[in-house]
């Protein structure tokens, strides 16, 4: 008689393996410029900025992959936000922009998130512009405000994507575009500039020019301002002496007239 135990089976299963291409670190960097602009009144300030804007890519016979990040100087944001990944499967000749939680950008209503869109279209284009697009559905809950699902259904559609309501109440909708070649790659060149290399360093050798300009401006206003504080003691001594030789002058003319 037999009494091994029969193997039982695994109750828990095995956790799927990351992906390799996950979460990626960028290779490529350019810098942009944010262009300062009026305050508006959800997003508050929006000063001149300067970010990085981090690319890294992978191909395989079944897969492609683009990887763009913004990074922020002296600021972090967490990881899930300023970056947008393209995938692009060969098997099924589809390219999917995005995660399904969209595009989270941080500082928002600066462009960036306009400009990331176009530099994946644009990539995407290049290559695979027969391509299908895949399609999904936009959350509910990243629609805070009628003004907020404005502005997103406008981001899509500018981009060459439809957006379909399921609703009346417009709360169920659906982006998508028949192929990659329907998409647009433009994003607000007003609002996000790309800065070549020789562009910063000639803006850094000007703003050092400028500094010494300035250095040099302020030594000589530091001259003027001592010397008008050496003429100002000597006026004050001079005042001095004619106040107390004016004095004396008063008491010798009393001492006259009473003696």
């Amino acid at each position: 008689m037999d009494t091994q135990a029969e193997p039982q089976p695994d109750t828990e299963e095995a956790a799927p393996k990351p992906h390799p291409w996950q979460d990626l670190p960028a290779e490529q960097f350019r810098l942009l410029r944010l262009a300062p602009l009026p305050t508006d009144r959800t997003t508050g300030a929006r000063p001149l900025r300067f970010v990085q804007a981090g690319r890294v890519e992978r191909h395989s016979s079944e897969q492609s992959l683009l990887r763009l990040s913004i990074d922020l100087p002296g600021q972090r944001v967490r990881q899930e936000q300023n970056a947008l990944e393209v995938w692009v499967d060969h098997r099924s000749q589809e390219v999917r922009f995005g995660a399904d939680k969209g595009l989270q950008i941080e500082p928002a209503n600066r462009g960036i998130g306009r400009y990331l869109m176009a530099q994946g279209i644009i990539w995407a284009r290049q290559r695979w512009s027969h391509y299908q697009v895949e399609g999904g559905a936009l959350a509910v809950k990243d629609v805070v405000n009628e003004e907020a699902r404005l502005r997103r259904d406008h981001f899509l559609r500018v981009h060459g994507f439809d957006v379909d309501y399921q609703d009346l109440l417009q709360l169920k909708a659906n982006y998508s575009a028949a192929s990659v070649s329907a998409l647009k790659g433009e994003w607000n060149g007003d609002k996000v500039q790309v800065i070549e290399l020789l562009d910063a360093a000639a803006m850094l050798q000007q703003a050092d020019q400028s500094l010494r300009e300035q250095d040099v401006k302020l030594a000589k206003l530091e001259q003027r301002v001592n010397q008008f504080k050496r003429e100002d003691s000597s006026l004050r001594f001079t005042i001095a002496c004619l106040v107390t030789f004016a004095v004396f002058q008063a008491g010798l003319l009393i001492w006259i007239a009473t003696h």
